[in-house]
């Protein structure tokens, strides 16, 4: 079965701009299935003016202490 854009459900969305990225907390679901936690980067290109999204990989200590809050609220909706 193919993922269907119609049946994937925004419950909570916070996004967090940090310099030249941003962190995005979501909490999604899908065809009401189980509501899943999702945390996104995305990076500007060089003059700032489009963003690219980007592994999210591993967090500096400034994004985790300003994500952590964000993901507590995203667990309220879970």
């Amino acid at each position: 079965m193919a993922f269907d854009p119609t049946l994937d459900k925004d419950i909570f969305t916070e996004t967090i701009d940090l310099q030249t990225t941003r962190i995005t907390v979501a909490v999604k679901q899908y065809n009401e299935g189980e509501k899943k936690l999702q945390i996104s980067r995305e990076n500007a290109n060089a003059e700032g003016t489009e963003w690219r999204f980007a592994k999210l990989g591993r967090l500096f200590k400034d994004e985790a202490v300003a994500v952590i809050p964000i993901m507590q609220k995203a667990l309220e909706h879970m």
